[in-house]
């Protein structure tokens, strides 16, 4: 059935918390970090001041130090599992300990530019100063306990952290995880979805042993980075904090503020960032900082390279080598992982399906790097998705059928910012 745009307006107003919006009430009854960056793209399209409270919302939970938290637990939902009790991160409002990818300074800076193209600086100056003091503090954050090799990427210490849970990335680097003291738990996500679209159990089990891990050691993220078993410099991230401290620079220079520490983080991206590049996979991937090992995963993240403004010939010709390939074996991009790999599987969250939100980011970078049909082949099809099967979470490469939730907010923003090229 054919999807009416207008629908995606009418998600976004029914997940509306007041204030923050949910991505979806069935599964997920909270804020998450990055959903809300891009939930704000979608409101921008009708309701700028709306918009721009999505993130104030967020930013109100940032922790003394810059660290801003993956989910805000607003109001009780006893439901949900791993809940506010879990965590114990002893803030308020309640939050979880971790972080996850930070696109919101990319998406604050579409805001600003969005406000200064309708003439409405002046309404919004004193909020674009506020947001940018928060993101410049997140960023510092990442900078002073995420690098430890200086390299200029983003170690995560929890798969949850880096958005993409279960992508095969993090099976190698996970098998080290003591998961004998997880016990018993129930789960919401397979109470409400088929479970063969969601992680698996073990996966599950090692997600929760992290948690209590950082529970234990009170939140406190140096030690946490210090003793981690899991320790990934997770390309995803990596490449998204590079874009967003372009974006941030941006913002400091519009705003009359000193870039020149955002400015010297860029540089050391700039110069180090090679670290995520396997040469012999010709892709960029993830690297565990425990053992020195490249994934060698060929994954949607990948071609965030071009996002992050990355432009090297030998590099780039490789991974549009690795994109044509693909669009020759799925019906739909980008998937989350190549279908030629052995653990290709078209919906299961992200060992296959198609995100538009990665997708979105795809696209933008794919254009401004001057590959204008790829990028508006990751646009049409991503559109199409949704105009024939509606706002799932994810979607078959294969198929196009809906994956994880439906009536998805970040589905429904990138629909509404993606209706015309550009």
């Amino acid at each position: 059935m054919t999807q009416d745009f207008n629908t995606a307006r009418a998600i976004l107003e029914a997940n509306d918390r007041g204030g923050y919006t949910v991505p979806n009430g069935r599964v997920y009854p909270f804020q998450w970090n990055w959903d809300s960056a891009f939930v704000a793209l979608g409101f921008d399209t009708f309701d700028r001041d709306r918009a721009w409270i999505e993130i104030e919302s967020l930013f109100r939970a940032q922790w003394p130090g810059g660290f801003v938290p993956h989910i805000v637990f607003w109001q009780e939902d006893e439901g949900y599992f791993p809940g506010p009790g879990v965590w114990d991160s002893g803030r308020t409002p309640p939050t979880s300990g971790i972080t996850q990818p930070p696109v919101a300074a990319t998406i604050v800076r579409k805001l600003w530019e969005s406000a200064l193209a309708a003439g409405q600086a002046d309404a919004y100056q004193a909020r674009a100063e506020a947001l940018f003091d928060g993101l410049l503090a997140w960023h510092r954050w990442f900078a002073d306990h995420r690098d430890p090799g200086g390299h200029g990427v983003v170690v995560a210490m929890h798969p949850w952290e880096t958005g993409r849970d279960n992508s095969p990335e993090w099976d190698a680097p996970g098998e080290s995880i003591d998961v004998s003291n997880v016990g018993d738990y129930v789960r919401r996500d397979t109470g409400h979805l088929d479970a063969k679209m969601r992680p698996t159990k073990l996966e599950y089990d090692r997600y929760l042993a992290l948690v209590q891990f950082g529970r234990a050691a009170g939140w406190d993220h140096p030690a946490i980075a210090r003793s981690n078993p899991f320790q990934v410099a997770d390309v995803g991230m990596s490449m998204i904090l590079l874009r967003a401290n372009r974006d941030l620079l941006a913002l400091a220079q519009a705003l009359g503020r000193d870039g020149d520490e955002i400015a010297a983080w860029i540089a050391r991206a700039e110069a180090g960032i090679h670290y995520l590049w396997d040469g012999e996979r010709r892709t960029w991937c993830s690297r565990d900082l425990r053992t020195g090992r490249s994934s060698g995963y060929v994954t949607s993240a990948s071609f965030l390279s071009f996002y992050a403004g990355l432009r090297d010939p030998q590099s780039d010709e490789a991974m549009l080598a690795h994109f044509d390939r693909i669009a020759g074996r799925v019906r739909y991009m980008v998937p989350s992982l190549d279908p030629d790999d052995p653990g290709f599987q078209m919906i299961r969250y992200w060992r296959g399906p198609v995100w538009a939100v990665v997708n979105w980011m795809i696209g933008h970078g794919l254009a401004e790097a001057g590959h204008r049909a790829r990028a508006e082949r990751v646009r049409s099809d991503t559109l199409a998705l949704i105009r024939d099967t509606g706002f799932y979470e994810a979607f078959s490469p294969l198929d196009g059928s809906g994956s994880g939730g439906d009536d998805f907010s970040w589905t429904a923003a990138i629909a509404l910012a993606w209706q015309t090229p550009g």
